[in-house]
């Protein structure tokens, strides 16, 4: 059972893509959500708080979302086998590639809808 209480960082450089990716997470049930501006805010968050979910934008400045899903992947904390998935507007295969092999657990190509989301947490936490 997906515990829809759970803590969730959504990350991204834009204030609206922020905003669509709460505002759907809330229409499929999520509660508890955070936000950041870029990969080293998220950092500074995750170093803060339990998260049980991470979505990051890919293309960010200074750190981008490639470069977050490496250092929590190389972390030495409990932070490094929580599920990260990674959204952007690319669908280039060599980057959903190149994200698989970094340890990203799922990938969403914008612009998408709370269907679509829905079925990617899914596939990454369970049926909810």
């Amino acid at each position: 059972m997906v515990d829809l209480n759970m803590n969730v960082l959504v990350i991204d450089d834009f204030k609206t893509m922020r905003r669509i990716v709460s505002n759907l997470l809330n229409q499929v049930g999520f509660k508890n959500i955070d936000e950041a501006i870029d990969g080293e805010s998220a950092l500074a968050k995750i170093a803060e708080k339990d998260y049980d979910l991470i979505i990051s934008d890919w293309n960010m400045e200074p750190m981008s979302g490639f470069e977050l899903l490496q250092r929590i992947r190389a972390s030495e904390e409990k932070i490094k086998t929580v599920p990260f998935i990674m959204v952007t507007a690319e669908s280039k295969p060599e980057n959903i590639i190149k994200a698989k092999q970094a340890g990203v657990n799922n990938y969403i190509v914008k612009p998408f809808n709370a269907e679509t989301l829905k079925g990617k947490l899914s596939a990454v936490l369970g049926e909810f």
